[in-house]
């Protein structure tokens, strides 16, 4: 077993403790924010509760190690949407139901990981309700989603709820030393949550480039002398990364209006501070937040023509 991202460790010492002393409860929720590597703690957890020799670590060596390793244990069971963006079904959790009835096929525990369970629709999170109402003694469930708060509160209530956390700035820069040779921007964590996994793909794919030349186009945007045109295509081809790049620029500018001057900040911050009053700042700041939640959800509609109306939205107060 590869050994555990650093920021992992803390959560999955807790869990050794609890399954040395036998107290793993029969359902738990892991809360994981994209880019942090939870599929490391997931099957390092689920290969040592299937190890026949069932302690906190997994042996390696057993059949139901070898099993695990070849991914065809009988007793585990990873439940994820059939296709990438899809739901999880309310056939797939009854197979679940049912599995989770049974007896287990080697002799010893079920676990049943679902991913993301937030994926689950209506449906499929009221019939896993029932089994979670009345657990089987030796059946282990895991939902792993990246908020709790995108879960029915009748599954989160019956869940043991654990966090993984983003590892502090330092423990964080030095793992990407470790990981990249290239040089890291003070501002890339940041704009990427503090995600090692999002920030180690950012820095070696040369997205600080591109965050910065995308910041100096709505500066000049701004200014009036940007193509927001232009702007806005680029933008409306990639929402999900772009647009969040944008509210950090525009968050970390309003600290700069309140005097706040943090290291990690996006270089641009200071600039933009200077040509909008906050007013306009807070509320374009809204407005973004507005419109990434609405083409996020509504994958219908004019991207590009939605983002360029943000755009325009600048040039009513701006201070040059």
């Amino acid at each position: 077993m590869a050994q555990l991202y650093p920021w992992l460790t803390p959560l999955w010492q807790q869990w050794q403790a609890h399954l040395e002393a036998d107290r793993f409860p029969n359902a738990a929720l892991l809360i994981a924010k994209p880019g942090f590597g939870e599929e490391q703690l997931i099957t390092q957890f689920s290969r040592a509760v299937m190890c026949s020799n069932f302690a906190s670590e997994p042996c390696g060596f057993c059949h139901s190690c070898q099993l695990m390793e070849s991914s065809s244990h009988p007793d585990f069971h990873w439940i994820k949407p059939e296709k990438e963006g899809k739901a999880i079904t309310v056939d797939q959790i009854r197979q679940c139901n049912r599995i989770a009835q049974e007896s287990s096929q080697l002799a010893g525990y079920r676990v049943i990981v679902i991913q993301p369970a937030d994926a689950m629709n209506e449906s499929a999170a009221n019939a896993l309700l029932k089994t979670l109402e009345s657990p089987s003694p030796s059946c282990l469930f895991l939902l792993v989603s990246g908020s709790a708060s995108q879960l029915l509160p009748t599954i989160t209530s019956r869940c043991q709820q654990w966090h993984i956390t983003a590892p502090e700035a330092e423990q964080l820069a030095g793992w990407l030393a470790t990981q990249t040779q290239q040089a890291v921007p003070s501002f890339a964590a940041h704009i990427n949550g503090n995600s090692p996994l999002n920030t180690l793909k950012f820095i070696d794919g040369d997205g600080h480039k591109r965050y910065l030349a995308i910041e100096q186009q709505l500066l000049d945007v701004v200014a009036q002398r940007g193509d927001a045109i232009k702007l806005a295509k680029e933008l409306s081809g990639d929402i999900e990364t772009s647009l969040l790049w944008l509210w950090y620029l525009l968050t970390d500018t309003q600290k700069v209006h309140f005097g706040l001057s943090l290291p990690q900040a996006v270089p641009g911050a200071k600039v933009m501070a200077e040509r909008i009053t906050y007013n306009l700042l807070y509320q374009q700041t809204q407005a973004l937040q507005a419109l990434i939640e609405q083409l996020t959800q509504h994958t219908g509609l004019n991207r590009e023509l939605l983002i360029l109306d943000w755009l325009f939205k600048f040039n009513g107060e701006a201070c040059l």
